[in-house]
């Protein structure tokens, strides 16, 4: 959503003061093990496995963390079989909310969703509901220093679709999904210093929300975030980076 990376590097900088850096390692770990489960453990040949490594090396996740969870999901120690959801709902206002679940439970996870959704004056969709209105993105963070033109020229260079300025944040490369290695390491070949590569969903439409509406919505999401099972909330929200920085002062 227009202000949602903002509203990440809130929640980010909540996590690293400690209050949910748990929470998060938990996240990533079972990432890990999904990727090395379903692509095998090399991260070389393996594109989810090597952006989970990378998104856990940012968090600053302790090394045997990251390779305890590897051999988990090859098989070399024991784990937990997780399974991959997409739920879609609607919050408040009408604005359209994705979340990605890994569980080993669906019908509590199911309940979960459903529940949290109710609680936050939303409610759970039909498969289909929304999801048309999101497209998959590779995402870069470019860390802050060089300047527009410079990450511009390097970003199309490597193949990127386009560069968004994020301030004092730096600055965020989009590319096809199935580019996003190819492209951010023609980026640090390039000389640029890169934090998070991920993949997103970015909405095709947002719906603007002000007020208490949009802190409604933002409670939602965040009541969704902090669903043990829950990954990644996306949604098509279009709310002013002022009001999500008053919320998450």
């Amino acid at each position: 959503m227009s202000g949602h990376n903002r509203w990440t590097k809130i929640k980010r900088q909540k996590e690293a003061m400690g209050a949910s850096k748990g929470k998060l390692f938990t996240k990533l770990i079972k990432e890990i093990t999904v990727a090395a489960r379903l692509g095998g453990g090399d991260p070389a040949g393996n594109a989810r496995l090597r952006a989970a490594m990378l998104a856990a090396r940012e968090a600053n996740m302790p090394s045997d963390n990251i390779t305890r969870a590897v051999k988990k999901g090859t098989g070399e120690l024991e784990g937990v079989h997780y399974d991959e959801v997409t739920y879609e709902g609607y919050a408040p206002g009408g604005v359209a909310v994705l979340v990605e679940v890994l569980t080993d439970n669906r019908n509590r996870t199911a309940g979960d969703i459903r529940a949290t959704f109710s609680k936050g004056g939303g409610n759970l969709a039909a498969e289909g509901s929304v999801a048309w209105n999101f497209h998959r993105k590779g995402s870069i963070t470019v860390k802050p220093g060089p300047t527009e033109d410079r990450v511009m020229e390097a970003a199309l260079d490597a193949g990127a679709d386009d560069v968004v300025a994020q301030g004092a944040d730096g600055f965020e490369v989009r590319t096809d999904p199935a580019l996003l290695h190819q492209v951010s390491g023609a980026l640090e070949k390039s000389g640029l210093k890169l934090g998070e590569q991920r993949w997103v969903y970015l909405p095709q439409n947002t719906v603007k929300i002000e007020g208490d509406a949009a802190k409604k919505v933002v409670k939602l999401l965040e009541l969704l975030e902090d669903n043990d099972d829950v990954q990644n909330v996306w949604a098509n929200a279009d709310i002013p980076d002022r009001e999500l920085e008053q919320m998450g002062a």
